[in-house]
């Protein structure tokens, strides 16, 4: 069975995303263990997330233990295990933008977005909206702790976003 096949469930890689992956490998000759976190970025860009067929596939790819791409996966906020929904939106929670207002700026993403917060856990850290149009992390740094509060919508980044702009920010989206 080649890669491109199937692993134990019924995944299915297309040729091109192997290809991807194939051409990062190479950029590691030493160990393709260096090619894990590249690797996984272009399974989730790909698929929206890292399933755990996925992961299998990426292990055996990469000739590791499936728990050594785990660990990755499960330590790095910016993987998920779990589908986003269409307009992914994660909130800095950093100590600059907490005290900027960023948990203020989260309860009314939740309330815009009919998110139940309470639902947004360690382990469970996306929360999806009823329609799945929109999903919603809080997440530790975004890089730009002189605007906070701060916050990115899929690839867009929003600096100085006060709750009052939350309503104007969901409408480019929908």
């Amino acid at each position: 069975m080649s890669h491109s096949e199937t692993t134990e469930k019924t995944l299915t890689i297309p040729a091109e995303l192997e290809k991807r992956v194939d051409e990062v490998i190479s950029h590691y000759p030493v160990s393709k263990r260096s090619a894990s976190m590249p690797i996984l970025h272009l399974i989730q860009e790909h698929f929206g997330y890292i399933s755990q067929e996925a992961l299998l596939w990426a292990a055996e790819k990469l000739s590791l233990q499936p728990i050594n791409l785990l660990e990755l996966v499960t330590f790095y906020p910016m993987y998920r295990q779990e589908p986003a929904g269409k307009h992914h939106i994660r909130v800095c929670r950093t100590l600059s933008c907490a005290m900027a207002g960023s948990y203020d700026l989260l309860d009314e993403f939740c309330r815009q977005l009919e998110i139940d917060q309470s639902a947004m856990t360690h382990h469970h850290p996306v929360v999806v909206s009823p329609n799945q149009e929109f999903s919603l992390e809080f997440v530790e740094c975004l890089a730009s702790c002189g605007s906070g509060p701060v916050c990115m919508i899929n690839d867009d980044f929003y600096e100085n976003i006060l709750p009052e702009k939350v309503e104007d920010l969901i409408k480019r989206y929908k």
